[in-house]
């Protein structure tokens, strides 16, 4: 069993880094791939992200440093922007598996978010307003966008995950390696500065 899971977190990955997927798109994908039955026990996303890593590390060495701090940067401007809603970013940005492929996720907090619809609405940026699990199980109102990045000569996906404003507090814990889920702007700031040994 535990191969399987191991076979099924493999070829996720490479869907994942080669295809832009979400984790969890990935792993249904990999068991039809691979021909499993759709009940298939599946890989946890620890155990999917190593092998993301892994695969990045084979396969992607010598340009995936450069595209995550390209969308680690973007991630900043649009924190920056969004700076009265509490960013933080989370996602493969955060985490250090982005490639050119992944879309930059955030989590925002604020008790307004008919505010920041305006607010894209006055800049004409345009939007696609949906509803997603969130933190906690809870269903938020998540609004997509897309923006150039002149870096990665790409639009990226970008996705704004509306919570509300005491929810922040729950949301920062470490996992069970000790790994923060997101971060805020000066989090991100820091990795872009070791990253330029700085």
């Amino acid at each position: 069993m535990q191969y399987i899971q191991e076979e099924i977190a493999a070829v996720a990955a490479r869907m994942v880094v080669e295809e832009g997927l979400e984790y969890g798109t990935a792993k249904r994908r990999a068991v039809k791939h691979l021909g499993l039955p759709a009940r298939t026990a599946l890989p946890d996303n620890d155990t999917l992200e190593t092998q993301v890593r892994d695969y990045i590390e084979l396969f992607c060495a010598d340009t995936q440093p450069q595209e995550l701090r390209t969308l680690r940067e973007l991630a900043v401007l649009w924190m920056h922007r969004l700076e009265p809603y509490r960013p933080y970013l989370g996602g493969a940005v955060w985490h250090g598996t982005a490639t050119k492929l992944s879309d930059i996720y955030l989590q925002l907090f604020c008790d307004d978010t008919k505010a920041l619809e305006i607010e894209l609405v006055n800049r004409g940026q345009q939007y696609t307003p949906a509803s997603v699990r969130g933190l906690h199980g809870k269903t938020v109102d998540t609004l997509s966008l897309h923006c150039r990045c002149v870096g990665l000569d790409t639009t990226v996906g970008v996705h704004l995950m509306m919570n509300d404003y005491d929810d922040v507090r729950g949301a920062l814990h470490a996992d069970s390696q000790g790994k923060r889920p997101r971060g805020n702007v000066q989090a991100v700031m820091q990795l872009l500065s070791k990253d330029s040994g700085i």
